[in-house]
């Protein structure tokens, strides 16, 4: 008889969830940006500027941002389950990782809603 060992909060379903919506929106913005670049071709930094003006890109942006961040949240989380053994060890790299992905984020909005 095999006993099964549950470990954690039943992160599965949602962290592969997660990820694979992360990783569509990531590719979304990705072929937006290959549009934008091929068909306004920005060369200065006022025409960078102006496309990060309008409030819709920002918002599409920061989306993407997100998605970045909590995709790379799960992939991290998953490695550190996988190859750092004592708990302790774990949990010390995961909540590093977590303020990490925090203060990432927090200067991208800076960024984003500076322009």
């Amino acid at each position: 008889m095999v006993n099964r060992v549950i470990v954690g909060a039943h992160y599965g379903l949602r962290g592969w969830i997660v990820q694979r919506v992360s990783a569509v929106l990531i590719t979304l913005y990705v072929l937006l940006w290959l549009g934008i670049l091929v068909v306004a071709r920005p060369a200065d930094f006022t025409q960078w500027r102006a496309l990060f003006s309008g409030q819709a890109m920002k918002i599409v942006t920061w989306l993407f941002l997100v998605s970045l961040l909590l995709h790379s949240w799960v992939g991290m989380r998953d490695i550190l389950m996988d190859y750092a053994k004592p708990t302790s060890v774990r949990f010390a790299l995961e909540v590093l990782v977590v303020v990490l992905l925090v203060a990432w984020g927090g200067w991208a909005m800076q960024i984003l809603w500076s322009l």
